[in-house]
């Protein structure tokens, strides 16, 4: 195999998205002053878990919505990317913490790369595991492979992708 070449690349929060972290850190200010203790290690920890989501899209983190791109620049990112990767037909693993992201991160690609991929997560039967992989790394063309963390992070053999991509959460 090739040398790998990792690029790290800062995606810029949508308005939105500001609007919502900024939100949730005024909030978890003023409840900070009013806890102590294992509360305050929890409040610390949940708030963690739901900037996580927004820094994914406000959808996520919200419950529900339509999961447009303009609204998390996360998805504006994985654009570029892989435009350029639709381009060369080439294929790319999009990895994420969360389970429910694969759906929403799946529909996307879909249009980006005019085809469906294939999606894997904790959810899937051990069985359809081995098919989709097979799938992936067959002859026929599946541009994408959108997994969770859990299920793709350990003891897959995904050798067509020339491309993966983490969605990780930093701000």
């Amino acid at each position: 195999l090739p040398d790998k070449v990792e690029m790290k690349v800062l995606a810029p929060l949508a308005k939105r998205q500001v609007v919502l972290y900024t939100a949730l850190v005024e909030e978890l200010k003023a409840r900070l002053t009013q806890s102590e203790g294992i509360a305050r290690k929890g409040l610390v920890l949940s708030a963690l878990m739901k900037f996580k989501q927004i820094c994914n899209h406000p959808d996520q983190y919200l419950g529900g919505g339509d999961f447009l791109e303009a609204e998390s620049g996360k998805f504006g990112q994985l654009r570029e990317i892989c435009e350029t990767i639709a381009a060369k037909r080439e294929r790319v693993l999009v990895f994420t913490q969360f389970r429910e992201m694969t759906g929403p991160l799946a529909a996307f690609l879909t249009t980006l790369f005019g085809r469906p991929g294939a999606v894997l997560h904790g959810g899937v039967a051990v069985g359809r595991r081995k098919e989709i992989v097979a799938g992936f790394q067959g002859e026929a063309y599946v541009p994408f492979m959108v997994l969770s963390l859990k299920a793709g992070g350990v003891g897959l053999n995904l050798t067509a992708a020339n491309h993966q991509s983490r969605q990780e959460s930093a701000r």
